[in-house]
């Protein structure tokens, strides 16, 4: 594998080396990782398209994508009501 240089602050780079360290990793892995996990806005589009193409599929819908754009956000109100009944519970346990 080609390497390369890249410079960061001295902050940065003591701070990353402290993370790989602590996961048995060098540094040069540890930005690799770093590196794989972000996806770009090319990738982000690119898993948006193939995510509603299974969703048209799997529910035999032929919405937009204004329409999906429009949709209520299930999965961020599902969070939110799961927080309302913790925050609930932890009241009446005090």
């Amino acid at each position: 594998m080609a390497s390369t240089t890249i410079q960061v602050s001295r902050e940065a780079r003591d701070h990353l080396a402290v993370l790989a360290a602590e996961r048995g990793l060098t540094l040069g892995q540890l930005v690799q990782q770093l590196a794989e996990r972000e996806p770009t806005k090319a990738q982000i589009a690119e898993r948006l398209r193939a995510d509603r193409d299974a969703a048209r599929q799997n529910m035999g819908s032929d919405m937009s994508d204004d329409e999906f754009d429009q949709a209520p956000d299930v999965l961020g109100n599902i969070y939110k009501i799961a927080a309302e009944k913790v925050r609930a519970a932890r009241g009446s346990a005090a």
